[in-house]
Order: C-alpha cells, then sequence, then structure tokens
C-alpha cells in the first residue's frame, strides 16, 4: 500500500514539473540555435555590431534563442554572404552590398558621394531607402529576411602630406576601394586599390601616399603613425544589410520573429551611433598623441570639390538605366532623408 501511495506521489511530482518548466525545455526541447556569419576581424565595427544583436536577441528571448557567431569569413566570405544564406550555409550573414553592386543597384546607390553628416544619418537614410522601395521596383532581398542595415562613417582623406587644396591632391597615389575609388580620381589623385590590412605597410614603404576611407582607421590600423594629415570631405559611405535564409526566418515562433522585428530599426541607429563614437575616440587619439592636423575645407572648396563629381552621378544614372529604378526619384528621396534625419 505504502508501495502505491509513493508512486502515485512520484508521479504527480513529475506532472507538476513538466507542467512548470519552461515551454521550450519541454520534450527534451531545446534553444533554438542560431549561426551568424561575417567577413570581417571581431575588432571591427561590423562584428562588435553582430555581438551586441546577438546579446540582446538572446535576452530579450529570455534564453529561448542562441546564437553562434562566425567573424573573420571562417563561415562564409563576403562575396558569398548572400548566396550563403540563401542557400542556408548560415541562417544569418552580414553582407556589404558595395561587393555587389549589380545585385544591390538600388541600395548601393547610398555609395554615391552625398554629403553625409556621419554614419548615424547614413545609416537611418539606408532604412528610409529600404523600406521605401523593397518589394516593389527593388525586389534584390526577397529571397531572405532582412534584420537590419547599417552604413559605414563618411570617408576622409588621410595623407602623409597637407592637402589643404585641390592642387595638393594631383597625382599622388591615395588608397581606396570602390565608389571611394572614383572620387579620388576625380579630385585628381591616383586611385590605388588594395586592401585595408595592407594600408600601414604600404604607406611605411612610400607606395602610397594616402589613404581615402572612414576614419576610425586611424586608430584600428595605426593610419595616424603615418598620415599626419586629415582633409575633411565627408564622401562615400558603403551599406550594409544583416540578413538570415527565409526558410530558417518562417520556423521561428512569432514572440521570437517579434523581438527581431523590434530591434530592427534600433540596431539599425545603434551601430551608427557606435561608429560615430568610435570615430570620435580614433580621432581623439591621432591629434592628442600622434600630433594629426586636421584641414576643413571652406564652403568655397566644397562647391568646388563637388562639382568634379557631378560626372560620378551622371555615370551611375546612365548604368542604372533601363533595370526599371527611377534614377531622379531615388537621388531626390536620398538628399530629402539626409537633411530630415541632420535636422534631428
Amino acid at each position: 500500500m505504502r508501495k502505491s501511495i509513493g508512486i502515485i506521489i512520484l508521479l504527480i511530482l513529475t506532472m507538476s514539473a513538466f507542467v512548470m518548466a519552461p515551454e521550450n525545455s519541454r520534450a527534451g526541447e531545446g534553444p533554438i540555435e542560431l549561426t551568424y556569419a561575417n567577413f570581417t576581424p571581431p575588432s571591427t565595427f561590423i562584428c562588435i555590431q553582430m555581438e551586441r544583436w546577438k546579446k540582446e536577441v538572446e535576452k530579450r528571448t529570455g534564453g529561448k534563442v542562441l546564437i553562434k557567431t562566425f567573424p573573420g569569413g571562417t563561415l562564409l566570405g563576403a562575396k558569398n554572404m548572400m548566396d550563403g544564406v540563401i542557400a542556408g550555409q548560415a541562417d544569418i550573414g552580414n553582407l556589404c552590398m558595395a561587393y555587389q553592386p549589380g545585385r544591390f543597384v538600388l541600395t548601393n546607390a547610398l555609395g554615391l558621394p552625398f554629403d553625409f553628416p556621419n554614419a548615424e544619418v547614413a545609416s537611418l537614410v539606408l532604412w528610409d531607402l529600404f523600406n521605401k522601395y523593397q518589394g516593389t521596383v527593388d525586389k534584390s532581398f526577397d529571397k531572405v529576411k532582412v534584420l537590419t542595415l547599417f552604413s559605414n562613417a563618411p570617408a576622409n582623406l588621410m595623407t602623409t602630406f597637407p592637402c589643404q587644396k585641390i592642387e595638393d591632391l594631383k597625382g599622388k597615389a591615395v588608397r581606396a576601394s570602390g565608389m571611394a575609388g572614383r572620387v579620388v580620381n576625380a579630385w585628381g589623385g591616383n586611385f590605388v586599390g588594395m586592401p585595408a590590412s595592407g594600408v600601414p605597410e604600404a604607406l611605411q614603404k612610400g607606395v602610397i601616399k594616402g589613404n581615402y576611407s572612414s576614419l576610425d582607421t586611424m586608430l584600428d590600423l595605426r593610419n595616424a603613425e603615418y598620415c599626419k594629415f586629415v582633409t575633411m570631405t565627408q564622401r562615400v559611405v558603403y551599406p550594409f544589410a544583416v540578413v538570415m535564409n527565409k526558410a530558417k526566418w518562417n520556423s521561428l515562433p512569432a514572440d521570437v520573429k517579434k523581438v527581431m522585428d523590434d530591434m530592427a530599426l534600433e540596431q539599425c541607429r545603434w551601430t551608427g551611433q557606435y561608429m560615430d563614437s568610435h570615430v570620435k575616440k580614433a580621432m581623439k587619439w591621432s591629434v592628442e598623441d600622434q600630433g594629426v592636423k586636421v584641414f576643413q575645407l571652406t564652403p568655397e572648396q566644397h562647391a568646388a570639390w563637388d562639382e568634379l563629381l557631378k560626372p560620378i552621378f551622371a555615370d551611375w544614372k546612365k548604368d542604372v538605366e533601363g533595370k526599371g529604378l527611377p534614377v531622379e526619384e531615388v537621388l531626390a528621396f536620398i538628399k530629402t532623408s539626409i537633411k530630415k534625419h541632420t535636422k534631428k
């Protein structure tokens, strides 16, 4: 009799434990595990935003989701990121759209030499642009779920020589990439393409006389040890997207989807703000510890330098004609969005 009562009590306790257990631990279920691929080293702002997003998703889902991150191209590289996510090689991936200009025609319009004050504004303009046209004239993201978008900081001239006027740049070898290279050439410089990691050695050996990129590189890549002059131009940014495999997204519970959707714009803004803060830190170190001198262009100089960039916009219009993109409308929309977010 006592044995029977003991068995009944044990069954009651077991059932109670099952009822009170968290939903994702019942029937041997564990947390939802996701993989997140990135192509840059862990120290870069691109990976820092990835780790922030991972931690916030895990926290806001109460541990229901666990994300394993793969920085430095250990799971997918920069150029095969989009196709790799579509194929399910990674559940989530971070991609730079500038690596595939023909594939991301609309969002790469952000990379034209507009006058962006900072990374936060550029990131929010990218968000506006995507949400305005995605699914209508732009179908480049139809096969994935876009989790967030962001931009790096605008490019500025970091040089080993003082560049106070445009004539100072003529014939000088300056490293740049993509659209930034076209800007360097338009200003009379000699664009040299190379990975960012090779810049310090090239500067040291005199192979190049400067770098045209975002100013975080003054600290992160120690460019300030060689480039003692910075000319502020605030032109050219690169758009980034974080995307998820469509089937994996569709398989997620509604509450997890809501957490990620609610974070999309927040992450966009956070990444821009982080980038801007890091640029300020890099320039403070460059000026105070490395003796870097910063030149600001006058309004007249800005106008003259911008005049030389007009053919770049004209060439872009020719390139995208016939692709169903309302080019003039898109350019006007970007300019309006820049003004809106700059005022805020």
